[in-house]
């Protein structure tokens, strides 16, 4: 690839967006991957045990498999670090094509089968990273992309946005970063600019390798249907290069119907929807109240 697309993925250490930067390096991309993680890791399993992934382990993964990996230590929790990042990108690459906003906060009690009221109040720090510092990263990224009059920005939600799924707080973040792909739409429209939140099913990950462990009876099934979370990454690809790209705009999507729907396998399988037994997104409104 000559011209390679540009993107950066947030929360790249590991988990899905850790996949979704290995999917893009497959198909070429130059991929900036920011997180807390630069020579070790300091987060934990729902075990307790320390989870591997660095920034530059994916940085480097995304080199060996085709595209250009760029590690960029960032606290998304920091508004400073996030305006370097985008800085950086603007002096080395003039250009941003994709944004992935996946940076999250997990909480240790994530999936504890307890009352919001019984864990602990540091659980609200997924309203901090994972939807806040999602706006404040497209803010920076819809200066870039408007200029240039073309650009994706993206967020990683799931069916949480819609049925209980760990709690509250989880649901508010997910639901919010619906509504943020869903009402920037309406103000990039006619920019070049578009949107979209994407709907994960069950991902492969270091996380949901260890919650397989811890609660079995919960996630068994699930992760029997896991998708890999290099498929996302192939699915933003598509659809950013889909004719019908207006039309997806703003929209939730789910990962697994919207691929069908675009022509891109999972490493050769299509993925269940889970849309019957999870919930469906919230379709596009057309009113718009000053």
């Amino acid at each position: 690839m000559t011209n390679p697309k540009v993107a950066l993925v947030t929360g790249a250490s590991r988990g899905a967006g850790a996949g979704i930067a290995r999917g893009l390096g497959e198909l070429g991309y130059t991929v900036y991957v920011t997180g807390r993680s630069v020579t070790t890791s300091d987060a934990k399993g729902w075990d307790g045990s320390v989870l591997p992934g660095t920034i530059g382990e994916t940085a480097a993964r995304v080199t060996e498999l085709g595209g250009k990996g760029i590690a960029v230590a960032c606290d998304h929790s920091n508004d400073e670090d996030v305006a370097r990042v985008f800085e950086q990108i603007k002096a080395e690459q003039g250009r941003l094509d994709l944004l992935v906003n996946n940076a999250a906060y997990m909480h240790h009690q994530l999936i504890e089968k307890k009352p919001f009221w019984e864990k602990e109040l540091d659980a609200v720090k997924l309203l901090d990273v994972g939807l806040r510092s999602a706006y404040v990263a497209s803010w920076y990224a819809a200066q870039m992309m408007v200029p240039q009059k073309s650009g994706l920005i993206a967020f990683t939600s799931s069916f949480g946005a819609t049925c209980y799924m760990h709690g509250p707080a989880y649901g508010a973040q997910k639901a919010g970063v619906d509504k943020f792909a869903h009402d920037m739409e309406f103000d990039l429209r006619d920019t070049g600019v578009s949107t979209v939140s994407l709907w994960l099913g069950p991902q492969i990950t270091e996380r949901s390798a260890i919650a397989r462990k811890t609660n079995p009876e919960q996630y068994e099934q699930f992760i029997a249907m896991a998708e890999n979370p290099e498929f996302s990454g192939h699915v933003l690809d598509a659809i950013s290069k889909a004719p019908n790209i207006a039309d997806l705009s703003g929209q939730t999507v789910i990962v697994a119907e919207i691929a069908k729907e675009l022509g891109i396998q999972d490493r050769g399988y299509d993925r269940p929807s889970h849309r019957e037994m999870l919930g469906s997104p919230r379709p596009k409104n057309p009113a718009a109240v000053y």
